[in-house]
Parts: C-alpha cells; structure tokens; sequence
C-alpha cells in the first residue's frame, strides 16, 4: 500500500451488534435481549482489531476473559436487575489498576509484565455499573503531557484525521471511543487529561467535582488534590448516565446529588465569557470564532453571556507549573513506592525530567505557591458567585500534528508549547469544580473544536443541561458518514 492509499481516518462503525448506538442505547437492547452480550463482545473484538493498527489506543486486553464473562451473563434466565450498563464494552486507562493487569502508567520506567492483585476503588466504582473491562488504555508517561506519544511505544492517533494528536493524558480512551470500538471508556484528569482528548476527538468529557465519585489512588498523597475521574463518551446522556449510575453506588454527603439529568433545564442563566487565558498567549482564531459562535447559541438560547476575566490569580499559571514539576519530583523520587519496586528513574521520558529540574531549581517557592492555589478555590467561588457557568476555550489552538508534543522535543521548547496549548483546562482541577468539554465544530482538516463550561463546586447538573442544549445544535456523530461495508 502506498503513502496516498493509507486510511487516514479510523472508522470501524458497521452494521453489527453494536451498531451506531451509544452506550445508553446499547445497554437498553441488552436488557431487553434484542442482541446478547457475547454478540457485543464479540462485536466490539472484531473493532478493536479494526482499530488498533491504526489509533493504537490499547496497552493490554482480555478480550478472551470477557468473551467468557459475557457467555455466564448471557445464561442469566433475567437481567432486569442487572446494573444498567451490564454487558456494555470498556476499557480502563493505564493509570487505574484492575486486579490482573497491569499497570504500567504509559512509562518505561515501570516494568513490564508485573499484574496487579487489587482493582482501585474507583475503578470497582465504574466496572459495578456492569461495564466489561476489555483491557487497558495508553497515555502519556505519568499523564504529564498533553499528547499520548510516549517515547518507548507508537503514537496515539486521531481517528478523525491520523496524522494528528489524540490528546491526552487519556489519549487511548478518547480514540477507541471516537473510532467506535467501544461506546464509552474511563479517563481521568489530573491539568485536563478528560476534557483535552475529548476536545480534541470530537466527544463529551466531564471532570466531576472533587469528591464526586471515589477518590484516584494518588488522591490521598497530594497536598493538593487536583486528580477526577470518569469518563469520555460520544453523547451527552451517556455521560449524564454514568455520573447517575455512579452516584447510586457513592453518594458523597459533602456534595448536593446530581440526580438524573436528562435534558436541558429550560431556565435562562447568566454566563460569563472568557477567550484569551491569563498566561498571556492569545487564542488562535479557529478556537476563538467556535467559541463566540458557541456563545451566540446559548444567548439564542435565552441565557445572558458576558466577557469576563478569568476567574483567577494571575500567578496562577506560574503557580500550577510549580505544582505539575512537583509531581514529576515525586514521581522519580517516590516511583518504586508509587508504581513497582523495579521502577527506574533512569528511564523517565524527557519531559519528566525536565520538569523535575524545574520544580528543583524554585521548591523555596513551594510553600507560596501552595498557599496560593489553595486560595485559588475561594477566589473561584467569590468570582463565580454572580454567574451559573463561565464559557471559556479548552485549548489555547486546534489540535497539532503529531511530534509537536512529543517528550523527545526539548524540555524549553516542549514546556511552552504546552503552556500556550494546555492553558484553561488547570484550573477546574485546582479549584475542584467540575468542567465539560463539549464539541462544536469540525475544521477543514477534519478535526473536531470544542469549547469548555466550568460552573460552581457541586454543579455537574448544569454542565449536563447546558450540554444537552448545545449538543441539539451541533454533534460530529449527527453528521459523520460512517461505513456499513
């Protein structure tokens, strides 16, 4: 095959037992035995095979196991009681363990082959809705970067255009569901690691309130806490689902109920409006006329939309850079603790390691720096007391090639260019509000554009009714030409 005949996209869509559906609709044709599930497993098989060679988005499988899993819950005489998403297909990212797999977080500084014995808390919060796990998903090393391009495997690809980066850190997650090889997929957020991959693959990704559902293993040993899990899906009631579902099963007291969010609330809210971030680099302006334009539709709508400053201190960018080299110093001083007892700092990528020299060359700055993003979240709450949602960017520009993210580019060069790609999406996880990411245009390269909503701790419910609304005026998946061959 030459250059030119290539695919350049990764589209696995066909008229099989998963069909065009999302996971809600998959699950509710298993419950109501229109397909069995071993017909969906073996369905989502023969996509993942499709898929892989292209977007390499799986880092270890179990197709075997499940298929044997979804024989057992197919000889179930009833499944009216069976959690909803029973016998949907998944898959859990590298960083989440899953007792006999293994966990290997996207780096080769942890050895391979050594399958973990226990499933995190969270991750038995996910698989109890009755997902099948089909394996693991790649990322980044650590989830440091902003693209999936570790540099001891193969890239992570965009099925929409191949050339280009899924983004990250659950890059993987993102593109098996984007390419349709399974519906919905967990992704976790640390600086944007569920909202950047879902921007950038054309899907809906919300990072959850701190606490919203149970605590990532690494929660515990952060002076801040700034890590969310859930998950990234091709529809906005398959997220509203989820979060239901999970929400059923730990229910934090601290926080007000979602409940079941099923479309949009009809009421008029009052927005603010921010483009261009506080770290001084401007907006590129395919980014900026998606979201104007996007702002155009909620004012359409009925809600008030005005510009407002970002709701933030200035120092804050500096501050979070601060904070990200410090998990980088932990990571290589507390890896074997971390991650396996054959851990190897030696074998960390670049970007690691640069930003380990820079957390070292200004840790007297730390104890600062943590007082200020710990401010960060009253500053937040006093700013965003006269507004239900702020519409802001997800990413300072369209998605880039593949490369220009890579951890083999130069420390210096790498670490501004992430600043001027990855510049809105931090601080929802400082702050430890929720944020959605919500597609709402395609480029001329065939690449999805996406805009972000960040409302009050505890909101999630007018995330998903805002998202519900603009997803009626524009869904990639309404208009997408998938192949019935």
């Amino acid at each position: 095959m030459s250059a030119s005949d290539a695919p350049k996209t990764a589209n696995t869509f066909t008229n099989d037992a998963l069909g065009n559906d999302d996971a809600t609709a998959l699950a509710e044709r298993i419950r109501r035995r229109d397909v069995s599930i071993s017909e969906v497993t073996q369905a989502a098989i023969a996509r993942l095979h499709k898929a892989e060679p292209l977007v390499h988005g799986v880092v270890a499988e179990r197709y075997q196991q499940m298929l044997e899993t979804a024989a057992k819950l197919d000889s179930k005489s009833d499944l009216a009681e069976a959690p909803f998403f029973t016998g949907v297909p998944t898959f859990i990212k590298d960083n989440t363990n899953v007792a006999g797999m293994p966990t290997r977080q996207g780096s080769a500084a942890v050895p391979a082959g050594h399958l973990v014995k226990h499933t995190s808390p969270f991750a038995e919060q996910m698989l109890a809705q009755g997902y099948l796990c089909m394996g693991k998903t790649t990322m980044p090393e650590f989830g440091f970067n902003a693209s999936t391009e570790p540099v001891h495997d193969a890239p992570t690809r965009n099925p929409w255009n191949l050339a280009y980066s899924s983004g990250a850190s659950s890059g993987g997650a993102a593109a098996l569901v984007a390419s349709g090889a399974v519906p919905i997929a967990h992704a976790n957020d640390g600086g944007g690691s569920i909202r950047i991959p879902a921007a950038v693959c054309g899907l809906i990704g919300l990072k959850p309130s701190r606490g919203r559902v149970i605590e990532n293993d690494a929660s515990k040993s952060l002076p801040i806490d700034i890590l969310s899990d859930g998950v990234v899906t091709r529809t906005v009631r398959d997220t509203a689902n989820f979060i239901y579902e999970a929400e059923r099963y730990y229910r934090n007291p601290k926080l007000p109920s979602i409940g079941k969010v099923e479309g949009p609330s009809g009421k008029p809210m009052r927005i603010g409006l921010v483009i261009d971030s506080i770290n001084g680099h401007k907006t590129d302006d395919t980014t900026r006329r998606v979201v104007e334009a996007t702002a155009r539709k909620l004012e359409a709508q009925g809600h008030h939309l005005e510009p407002v400053d970002t709701p933030a201190n200035s120092s804050f960018p500096d501050d979070f850079a601060m904070y990200w080299g410090l998990l980088a110093f932990g990571m290589k001083l507390n890896g074997r603790k971390i991650t396996h007892p054959g851990f190897d700092k030696r074998q960390v990528d670049g970007l690691t390691q640069g930003l380990d020299r820079m957390f070292k060359r200004g840790f007297l700055k730390m104890p600062a720096v943590l007082w200020r993003l710990r401010r960060a979240r009253f500053e937040f709450a006093e700013a965003m007391s006269a507004y239900d949602a702020v519409l802001t960017p997800v990413l300072g520009h369209t998605t880039p090639k593949l490369g220009h993210l890579s951890s083999k580019v130069p420390f210096d060069t790498l670490f501004e260019r992430l600043t001027q790609y990855a510049n809105f999406t931090p601080l929802a996880n400082v702050t430890g509000t929720p944020a959605i990411s919500i597609p709402m245009a395609m480029t001329p390269e065939n690449l999805p554009v996406s805009v972000q909503l960040m409302s009050k701790f505890g909101d999630e419910r007018t995330l998903l009714e805002l998202a519900f609304a603009l997803e009626s005026e524009f869904s990639p998946w309404a208009t997408a030409e998938y192949s019935h061959a």
